[in-house]
């Protein structure tokens, strides 16, 4: 009977899941899991309920990002309503969804780099636990927690702004928006009187792209070869093949830069996207029909968007993006760890956005909503700050949900958290005896790298003690901890 070493729960993530590791007789890893162990039910939640309800109830699924679960249902309801899939909305409309969906990027983004990730950066994967947290970067890098927690505001100012509150807003309605930006609203975050405005925003997110550059020339060997491990990638891409993170077509790449999804239609996603479920997690394991569950999977998020856009559409953050490609020699990017160099760069592309929307005179617009021929179907795609997030409902005569299927961001990187988790459990615990925090904060690391949601992936309720057993193989325990 092999060892086994059980890490509950993941640590510094949304919501939680756990980690078993089963060794043999000779302490190598032979197999490693990510378990999420509570029940996903929202999908069931929502069924009887009237449509129009769907964007503020299914953003109940987290507090972290639920401006994603907000906007994707809202895409979803506008075809129920007639307004198209996310091209028939008035200009107020759109661009209004497209600043609040910045804000949501730029706060979820800024809260994982500066607060999740730096003490691993900082101080490193073995630093005392005690250290290695938010309150130990503010202590050693007072400016840069200040402008996490700065960055962090002003995303969530943008929000409030935009859908009434920071966290379970309504702005977004069936058709379109239920308010447009005063100009008052609108100052408020060029002039820098309440809080730094967004120019101070564009250049705190230079400074954090510059750090992780320098880290990553310090560190080479840690953020290129840590979870490294070939993979296709997919998301969402404008028509044009321009970084969207709102609206566009699907694509997806193989790891040597092969396009195997064409931009299709995401409407259509059902005929290139199946869904496995094993016995071990409540979580699916999403893949490419074409190619298979074993060879389908795909990564999903910050990285994925890097390798499957042709360019990004604002100039600051195309610059960094022309580097990222250019480390690469052009070929897509399967570092997990540089996950976190592409999500600086969506920081900056996002900040970019905010400054040419909050310009943009149609923000100050009157005609609202839209609304044509009533449909009985509707499916709403955007891309959430952890990857392309997926919203499908159907309704019945007496406009109550009859059907609710939801792939969010985290469901769709199961697979690669999972190899992650296998190749950092390999490089660390094989052949060791003894647990140590750092081995164990090391599988956290990889699993961090993809920011995942496990609240939304799963819609857990409750929490979990932290605590970890070493078993011999006659089920001896050789080691335990519990906190």
């Amino acid at each position: 009977m092999p060892k086994k070493i059980t890490i509950e729960p993941v640590t510094r993530v949304e919501g939680h899941g756990k980690v078993t590791i089963h060794l043999d007789d000779n302490m190598n890893v032979v197999q490693s899991r990510l378990h999420i162990v509570e029940f996903r039910g929202f999908e069931r939640f929502i069924q009887g309920r009237p449509y129009w309800e769907a964007p503020v109830l299914v953003q109940r699924l987290c507090g972290i990002c639920p401006v994603s679960h907000h906007l994707a249902a809202a895409k979803a309801i506008d075809m129920l309503v007639g307004a198209g899939n996310g091209e028939g909305l008035t200009a107020t409309g759109e661009k209004m969804r497209r600043l609040m969906h910045y804000g949501q990027i730029f706060q979820s983004h800024s809260l994982h780099f500066f607060h999740l990730v730096s003490p691993d950066l900082l101080f490193g994967i073995d630093a005392d636990p005690s250290v290695r947290n938010i309150i130990g970067v503010a202590m050693e890098n007072k400016d840069l927690a200040v402008q996490g927690v700065m960055m962090r505001k002003f995303g969530q100012e943008i929000i409030e702004a935009t859908a009434g509150k920071k966290i379970h807003g309504t702005g977004a309605i069936p058709g379109g928006i239920n308010k447009n930006l005063s100009i008052a609203e609108r100052n408020r975050f060029l002039d820098g009187k309440a809080f730094p405005n967004v120019d101070q925003m564009i250049e705190w997110s230079l400074g954090a792209l510059d750090f992780f550059k320098d880290y990553h020339k310090k560190n080479k060997d840690l953020i290129d070869n840590f979870a490294a491990f070939p993979s296709s990638h997919l998301s969402l891409v404008r028509k044009d093949g321009a970084l969207d993170l709102y609206h566009g077509v699907l694509r997806a790449v193989d790891a040597e830069g092969k396009v195997i999804l064409h931009d299709v239609d995401y409407r259509d996603y059902l005929d290139s996207i199946g869904e496995e479920v094993r016995s071990w997690t409540y979580m699916k394991f999403p893949y490419l029909k074409k190619y298979g569950k074993k060879n389908g999977w795909y990564r999903v998020g910050p990285l994925a968007r890097m390798n499957t856009a042709d360019f990004i559409p604002s100039p600051l953050a195309q610059k960094e993006f022309e580097q990222f490609r250019a480390y690469t020699h052009g070929k897509p990017n399967n570092m997990s760890m540089h996950m976190h160099w592409a999500r600086l760069i969506e920081i900056l592309h996002a900040a970019e956005m905010m400054k040419e929307l909050l310009h943009d005179p149609d923000l100050q617009g009157e005609d609202l909503v839209v609304t044509g021929s009533r449909q009985f179907e509707g499916i709403g795609l955007l891309e959430a700050p952890r990857g392309t997030l997926f919203h499908h409902y159907r309704i019945n005569e007496q406009d109550q949900i009859t059907m609710a299927n939801l792939i969010v961001s985290t469901t769709n990187n199961n697979e690669p958290m999972n190899r992650a988790v296998a190749s950092v459990a390999k490089d660390y615990l094989t052949g060791q005896e003894k647990i140590t925090e750092g081995m164990l904060n090391a599988v956290e690391v990889a699993i961090r790298a993809y920011d995942p949601c496990l609240s939304c992936a799963t819609h857990a309720l409750g929490k979990m003690p932290l605590e970890i057993t070493l078993l011999d193989s006659k089920d001896q325990i050789l080691d335990k901890k519990r906190n």
